[in-house]
């Protein structure tokens, strides 16, 4: 339980957090593109990528990890947690791994999307 209230709080500042960035960003750029999600992917992915670097040889909590981690960044984006398990996947010598999940990681959510929305306005 104590587990699941961490992940939650840490979720919580995520979620909140990206709704600010992105939206600030996005109203900054005074363009369609989605800038705003590019900025809290890139940042996230940054951010995972430095504090893992960090947490490698430090004594963490199990605790701060979950909030971090899972919680914070999971939230804020989970481009981030996609983009540190295919490096991992790389620095573990199995490319043809970290090939696959790029591949059908892009493929199978783009599929769902437009399968979804057709669902979606279907119903």
């Amino acid at each position: 339980m104590k587990e699941l209230i961490v992940v939650g709080f840490g979720g919580f500042v995520g979620a909140i957090s990206r709704y600010l960035v992105a939206g600030w960003v996005q109203n900054a750029s005074n363009s369609h593109f989605p800038f705003g999600t590019l900025a809290v992917n890139s940042i996230g992915s940054f951010v995972i990528g430095l504090l893992a670097g960090i947490f490698q040889h430090a004594i963490i909590s199990p605790e701060v990890r979950l909030f971090v981690f899972i919680g914070l960044l999971g939230a804020f984006t989970t481009f981030s947690t996609f983009s540190y398990e295919t490096m991992m996947l790389l620095r573990s010598g199995v490319v043809w791994e970290a090939v696959l999940n790029i591949i059908v990681s892009f493929l199978l959510g783009l599929l769902l999307v437009v399968l979804g929305y057709a669902l979606g306005q279907a119903i």
